[in-house]
């Protein structure tokens, strides 16, 4: 989810509001779907599974997507709200093309499931539901004949990562196409830059600095939970409060930021040190907050030839707001992203200072291709429609893992490679495949409410 700040342009992982009549009950995940054909030989049939804010921007960009027709035939999630809300607002908008009629609408941890043996094979499976439950969701995709978009993060430790690596090349091995929401690189301003910038427009990159702080947002900031519901429904809802199900405010806001520099790069840091904390403990009502996340983060990452990115991550109501990314190299300096994950325009100085007066090159872009949301599923439709290679896990693990290197870093006080954090055998959500509406959550309340936190320096093995 992201901030809005000056001129930048609001996201689509913001909540869309839902208006009219919420949709009729839907039947239980364990029912038989009964699977529904396509009105011709070249409709895209779409699932969704997770109807939150960011499942119903994904799926409004899938059904906005003008290369032939498409259609939403099936959605899942563990929330009836969220589910109604959902199919009420995509019906308003695109009627015709959402045919989810209630025995085609699941409520469940298998829901999944359902919703994809819905479609037909070669349907676009959209994953946005917590990042835990990514790989399984995935692999049960990839083992029916599905293409998937799956928002990012896709994982927030080494052993999922490890699997969704390898799924990933099962979904290449069956020409599978698969698309990753980091949507940076389908920025049209970004791939511009990006292009200069491999030309030689600044010479050799030294240091790169991104920059995410702002006030608090989403679910990162909890209250003790109250009872009701579960406590593991309670944590998802509230899922950037904790690294099993989001890698925590870190990997959930951070990534756009950090993928992107290391794409500039074309390189993924070999190490991170880090620092960070927690300085406020209760919201503006006073009430004691209790979340996993520190309030601000500053990770120096290390390239293999020695230049640096440093990643800066603030939550913090009432500091200076900075969301912004820049490129130093030999020749000169790049603004990377002026405003936002990719706001444009991006541009290109010859000294290390943003002159404008000075400026010698900037992006342009016309409005057919200035949504970079929007582009991510014209780029995925039209590999699936043209039948050409796409698979964008291999970055997208990256990137993911990357971040969980930088938070992991603050979170205990030491210095992390890459290769360590690879090949960690740590997982924060083991089973969530067999996740059923009465299991015990990942992580467990104290007596007082609080949740296990990190402690740089007195826990260095772990990160709580």
């Amino acid at each position: 989810m992201t901030v809005k700040s000056g001129n930048e342009s609001s996201s689509r992982r913001e909540f869309l509001k839902t208006s009219g009549r919420v949709a009729a009950a839907t039947t239980l995940a364990g029912l038989a779907a009964p699977r529904v054909h396509a009105a011709s030989d070249d409709t895209l049939q779409v699932a969704l599974i997770g109807c939150g804010g960011r499942g119903t921007g994904a799926a409004s960009d899938a059904l906005s997507v003008k290369q032939g027709p498409i259609q939403l035939v099936a959605m899942a999630d563990v929330f009836q709200d969220r589910l109604n809300g959902s199919y009420q607002n995509l019906k308003n908008r695109f009627d015709k093309q959402v045919d989810v009629p209630p025995e085609r609408q699941f409520i469940g941890f298998d829901g999944y499931r359902a919703a994809i043996d819905s479609m037909k094979p070669g349907g676009i499976a959209i994953f946005a539901t917590p990042l835990a439950f990514r790989w399984a969701h995935f692999q049960y995709a990839v083992e029916k004949g599905m293409h998937v978009f799956m928002e990012k993060p896709l994982t927030a430790d080494a052993p999922t990562s490890r699997r969704i690596l390898r799924i990933g090349e099962q979904a290449t091995a069956k020409n599978l196409k698969v698309g990753v929401g980091l949507m940076s690189r389908h920025s049209r301003h970004l791939q511009q830059l990006h292009e200069r910038i491999q030309e030689g427009a600044i010479g050799d990159i030294v240091s790169m600095f991104a920059y995410r702080m702002t006030g608090p947002v989403g679910s990162a900031f909890s209250e003790k939970w109250p009872g009701t519901p579960s406590e593991l429904l309670w944590q998802i809802r509230n899922f950037h409060s904790f690294l099993w199900a989001s890698g925590g405010s870190f990997n959930d806001f951070y990534i756009h930021v950090i993928d992107h520099c290391c794409w500039m790069k074309n390189a993924w840091p070999v190490k991170a040190q880090a620092l960070g904390g927690r300085h406020y403990r209760a919201n503006s009502r006073g009430n004691r907050l209790v979340d996993q996340n520190f309030d601000v983060y500053s990770v120096e990452y290390t390239f293999a030839d020695g230049s640096k990115l440093v990643a800066d991550g603030r939550c913090v109501a009432g500091a200076e707001t900075i969301y912004s990314s820049y490129a130093l190299g030999t020749k000169g300096m790049a603004i990377v992203s002026k405003a936002g994950d990719c706001g444009p325009p991006s541009s290109v100085y010859p000294g290390l200072l943003p002159d404008r007066s000075k400026t010698t090159w900037e992006s342009k872009v016309g409005p057919d291709e200035n949504n970079p949301y929007q582009n991510e599923w014209n780029d995925l439709v039209d590999a699936i429609r043209a039948d050409r290679p796409y698979n964008e896990v291999d970055h997208g693990v990256k990137a993911s893992l990357v971040s969980s290197l930088g938070r992991r870093a603050a979170h205990t006080g030491i210095e992390i490679t890459y290769d360590e954090m690879f090949d960690d055998d740590q997982e924060y959500a083991p089973g969530v495949d067999t996740f059923t509406m009465d299991s015990p959550a990942p992580v467990r309340a104290d007596a007082d409410g609080n949740y296990a936190v990190p402690q740089p320096g007195l826990v260095t093995d772990r990160e709580y």
